[in-house]
């Protein structure tokens, strides 16, 4: 059966098991918004400032421990994401923006409100591509919200041109993908464990500096036992407060 790419976006939210998505619509994006209308299960979050609506996104994910999703227009609405997007890509939570774009035959033609997001948010996120072919939407989207989540979190952004969004294509959204090049190691390394050891064996004063990998991980329990059992001392980032349980 063959679906809008717009009625794609919708699925693929669905599927993600997004709940509460946080929008604020513009001419670029205002297809993705008609298809959004009457959805149940969905809440739209309108926000006064796109501004204000990807830090919204960004404390949602904080708070809840899931997928922060946001979607904007291009050009103004793309680039008010900026400072969130930074934020929340340094302090690791995941996050999903997707911005609209003008058609691909305009990409590069200054057209109005015309701008490079993906170059613009490239080196302040996880990954930023724009979504070229209507074949490649729903493959896009689910690598977009693997890689948010997966190994060390952080922000994905996709940029969905009109024609892209407007075009019928295959109602298809995989169940999972992978990303070449991309796979996060979850397991032990019991030689990087010795060389630790070793090295709070040699240290005159050791101290813990523990992040906020520590309270994404869950690791907390974990790392308060290890810091009664060694008396050593701990210190945290910003990010890293609570993960030791108070020690």
């Amino acid at each position: 059966m063959e679906i809008t790419g717009t009625e794609l976006f919708v699925k693929a939210l669905k599927e993600e098991g997004v709940t509460t998505l946080f929008a604020y619509p513009g001419g670029q994006a205002i297809d993705l918004f008609n298809a959004l209308y009457g959805v149940e299960g969905l809440d739209v979050i309108l926000p006064r400032h796109e501004q204000g609506l990807v830090h919204a996104a960004d404390g949602y994910a904080r708070s809840s421990g899931k997928v922060g999703v946001c979607l904007v227009t291009s050009g103004p609405g793309a680039t008010n994401l900026v400072t969130g997007i930074a934020t929340a890509n340094y302090d690791s939570v995941p996050l999903v923006c997707f911005t609209g774009q003008v058609s691909t035959h305009l990409i590069g033609n200054d057209a109005f409100q015309e701008v490079d997001i993906v170059g613009i948010t490239r080196s302040i996120s996880k990954y930023a591509v724009t979504v070229c072919r209507r074949e490649d939407l729903g493959a896009v989207i689910k690598k977009a919200f693997y890689i948010a989540k997966s190994g060390k979190p952080g922000v994905v952004v996709v940029d969905l041109p009109k024609d892209i969004q407007q075009a019928l294509g295959s109602d298809v959204y995989p169940q999972s993908t992978v990303v070449r090049g991309y796979r996060p190691n979850t397991a032990v390394h019991i030689g990087q464990i010795k060389k630790s050891l070793d090295c709070l064996k040699r240290a005159k004063r050791p101290v813990f500096l523990l992040g906020g990998g520590v309270n994404i991980s869950h690791a907390n329990e974990e790392m308060t036992a290890l810091a009664e059992k060694t008396g050593i001392p701990v210190i945290t980032t910003i990010m890293g407060k609570g993960a030791s349980g108070g020690c």
